[in-house]
């Protein structure tokens, strides 16, 4: 298996550099013609290559897509990290930037506040689908279809009293969040933290990514962090702007 995944990243890289015939590809991979083809097919059928009607092989477009996809993640954070600092400072509590990866949603940034305790978060982990104010806000605004699977990853154990524990019961909290245009996490991991969170939008006006804002419920409780959801908004709306979106927010 290892030798076939080594010959498909071969040939895609080939085929990138200039349009290649079965001929040409099977030479620079030291193998029949018929063993080219088959791996050309499963290739082409999945994007990574395309066709020429001279019958050239060149780069698929589906290699375009994750190009895009992989600068995204890469300038989101980016963009972000300095808007996402300001808030960090005027605010005192800690930010944190998530972005929807496939099936998962993970934090690609956190900002602490002044004077903030440790939390369970850091950069690169998951966020609980079910639990986390950043990872609910994202799902509320996917298809039915992305959430569905964001909803089958998650196991709805019980943390505290206030945890959601069951599909139906997320999939009515992502109607709310849609209505109010905001998430939270009240208590759902650690009783003594609580969040807001807002959704950011690409170029595309898809939601890719989300904001929050945690603190101890001891410093600031959920209905203080309410009362500051105008000015975490500009945050979030300011970080959509600078992602290229340009409709309404």
């Amino acid at each position: 298996m290892s030798q076939t995944v080594s010959r498909a990243i071969d040939i895609v890289d080939y085929v990138s550099r200039a349009n290649r015939t079965i001929g040409e590809i099977a030479d620079m991979l030291g193998v029949h013609k018929s063993t080219a083809l088959r791996l050309l097919q499963t290739l082409e059928e999945r994007g990574f290559v395309r066709r020429g009607v001279d019958g050239r092989y060149g780069m698929g477009f589906e290699l375009i897509a994750l190009g895009q996809l992989a600068l995204d993640q890469v300038e989101a954070r980016t963009i972000a990290h300095d808007a996402l600092t300001e808030l960090a400072n005027s605010a005192g509590h800690t930010v944190h930037l998530a972005q929807l990866m496939g099936d998962t949603i993970v934090y690609v940034d956190k900002v602490d506040g002044r004077g903030s305790v440790a939390m369970g978060s850091r950069i690169g982990l998951t966020a609980r689908t079910n639990t986390a104010g950043v990872a609910k806000v994202i799902g509320a605004f996917q298809t039915p279809e992305v959430q569905d699977k964001l909803i089958a990853g998650a196991d709805f154990r019980r943390y505290t009293d206030t945890t959601i524990t069951s599909a139906d019961a997320m999939r009515e909290e992502y109607q709310r969040i849609v209505e109010r245009g905001w998430a939270e996490d009240d208590g759902e991991m650690e009783e003594f933290i609580n969040c807001v969170a807002l959704p950011i939008r690409d170029a595309r006006g898809r939601v890719t990514h989300g904001m929050s804002v945690t603190a101890l419920r001891a410093v600031s409780s959920l209905e203080e962090l309410r009362e500051h959801l105008p000015e975490y908004r500009e945050t979030a709306n300011r970080i959509s702007r600078d992602l290229g979106w340009r409709g309404a927010l």
